[in-house]
């Protein structure tokens, strides 16, 4: 469940308003590096997510939280992100926040040469690191969710996982509606505004139940409810 609630939030990403005027103009150049030039992108802003995600994680481990330590801190994170998804008040001073993120991004761009394939990956990397803040809400939940992992191993998982979901829709949109995009993006600002409430919601709940250790009971009661065959097979697995 973790891993799919990763993907969903990598999805959610990129439909963001200060990213998504710059990402059709990005995908244009990345197809005129060549062919696989989404490709490319994708993976460089993929590393850097996985990297920042994974970085926070062990920066934490490293000042010696113990597991319900870095649960709590990541479960308050997330109910922070959720609140600023889902209160148009909160969101707007977000918004505010971050409103020269995009600039800095085509600035930033500039100085990379884009026509090659390194200079595609190169900039994926680039807009994964500037690009931080912008999508903070939908990558600090995904940060949250790697950091109450109970191993590095799981907890790259989950970044990967939020990289796939980011990946998806790089691809989805330089192979297939690029174009489309460009007509649309008043329609997918409304959708990005009608996906926020629920993401937030989502958050919240989420964060609420690792707050107060309800995931635990919810495993226990499972645990009792399992027939010992299914039970025997999620072990397995």
């Amino acid at each position: 469940m973790e891993l799919l609630f990763a993907y969903g939030a990598g999805l959610l990403t990129l439909i963001n308003p200060c990213v998504l005027p710059v990402l059709p103009i990005v995908l244009a150049t990345a197809l005129q590096a060549s062919r696989y030039g989404p490709v490319v992108l994708a993976a460089g802003m993929s590393l850097s997510f996985v990297i920042l995600g994974l970085g926070v994680t062990l920066f934490g481990r490293s000042l010696g939280l113990t597991e319900g330590d870095i649960t709590s801190a990541s479960a308050v994170l997330m109910i922070a992100f959720g609140l600023v998804l889902l209160v148009p008040k909160f969101s707007a001073a977000f918004s505010t926040a971050t409103a020269g993120v995009a600039a800095r991004a085509d600035t930033g761009l500039d100085q990379v040469d884009r026509s090659t394939l390194r200079g595609q990956f190169l900039g994926g990397m680039l807009l994964g690191a500037v690009w931080s803040p912008c999508v903070g809400p939908t990558l600090g939940g995904a940060i949250g969710l790697a950091s109450q992992g109970k191993s590095v191993l799981w907890a790259g998982a989950i970044m990967v996982f939020f990289a796939l979901g980011v990946s998806t829709v790089i691809l989805a949109l330089g192979y297939g509606a690029r174009s489309a995009l460009q007509r649309r993006q008043a329609l997918m600002r409304r959708i990005a505004v009608s996906a926020r409430p629920i993401m937030g919601a989502v958050f919240i709940v989420v964060g609420l139940v690792l707050f107060f250790n309800i995931h635990h009971i919810i495993e226990a009661w499972l645990i009792d409810v399992m027939p010992n065959w299914l039970l025997d097979l999620s072990v397995s697995l």
